[in-house]
């Protein structure tokens, strides 16, 4: 059975394509901002509930030298800005157990990065939380096998709070395919979906061609648009699209951000599939 749910101010429904978009990792410069106010926009003229997301640090880096971040206490005084700003709920990394504790305490959703959706004793630090959780799917992983991180957040939440429910999605962002390149099985969405969570597809993470740059990740940003389609076809619920004003410029993962002025024209294809597959399922009862 489906579980959907709310995320403060925003509702997470079947029906209703959602959107998680941000730059990869705070800076020092005022792109954050930038992005938050733009997709704001757009998300309010579409009709999207958004959330908006930011690491404050990274601690997956190809190389020692590559940009981390601002840190925790300087990331999380700028997410809180950004959602008391713009009233929108903000989701962040958290990388341990002590980690997830403390930024529960003022972040709306807790993301377990990719390498880490089998650490058991941080899913279940973030169910304890009581915050929504959004894992991403392994690069290693099978989809069938992410119900076990579901199965972990859930008994310890309800091992912690008694009652209620736990509020989980899981993300889809390519599996590896060889040494430096990333495949995205469309068949993830539906298999993934058997768990009863809400399942996002990372649209800018999934066009990466991890480690192939001469110590760093490089991506094919062109496929953004195909595989964004081809997800909402497969029958994703919500969409993972990392932005940035100038990606050239972003401090990580610039040569898999979408320049964020091309991301009303995805939206607006994305939602005209959605509505389509909508219509034909309802001319089929």
């Amino acid at each position: 059975m489906s579980h959907f749910f709310d995320v403060e101010k925003i509702s997470i429904r079947s029906d209703k394509l959602f959107l998680i978009a941000g730059p990869c990792v705070l800076d020092n410069s005022k792109a954050a901002l930038e992005v938050a106010e733009e997709v704001t926009r757009i998300s309010q003229e579409l009709e999207i509930p958004f959330v908006f997301k930011a690491s404050y640090q990274k601690d997956n880096r190809t190389s020692s030298h590559s940009y981390r971040g601002v840190g925790m206490s300087a990331g999380l005084e700028q997410l809180h800005q950004i959602r008391e700003k713009f009233q929108v709920p903000v989701l962040t990394d958290v990388h341990s157990a002590s980690e997830s504790i403390e930024v529960g305490k003022s972040i709306d959703i807790l993301q377990i990065p990719a390498f880490l959706c089998r650490q058991t004793s941080l899913l279940e630090a973030c169910g304890k939380t009581g915050k929504a959780v959004n894992v991403k799917k392994g690069q290693f992983m099978a989809p069938w096998d992410m119900k076990y991180a579901v199965e972990k957040i859930s008994q310890s939440y309800q091992k912690e709070h008694g009652s209620g429910q736990s509020r989980v999605f899981l993300t889809e962002r390519g599996t590896m395919f060889g040494y430096g390149n990333l495949v995205v099985d469309m068949r993830s969405f539906p298999l993934m979906k058997e768990s009863g969570c809400p399942v996002i597809f990372d649209g800018t993470h999934s066009v990466q061609l991890p480690g192939a740059g001469q110590g760093e990740t490089t991506g094919q940003r062109e496929m953004i648009p195909c595989l964004v389609k081809s997800a909402i076809a497969a029958g994703c619920d919500g969409l993972f699209l990392e932005v940035h004003p100038d990606p050239e410029k972003s401090p990580s993962d610039r040569a898999s951000i979408l320049p964020l002025s091309q991301l009303k024209e995805i939206l607006v294809e994305a939602l005209a599939i959605k509505k389509s597959l909508q219509k034909v399922s309802s001319d089929k009862v």
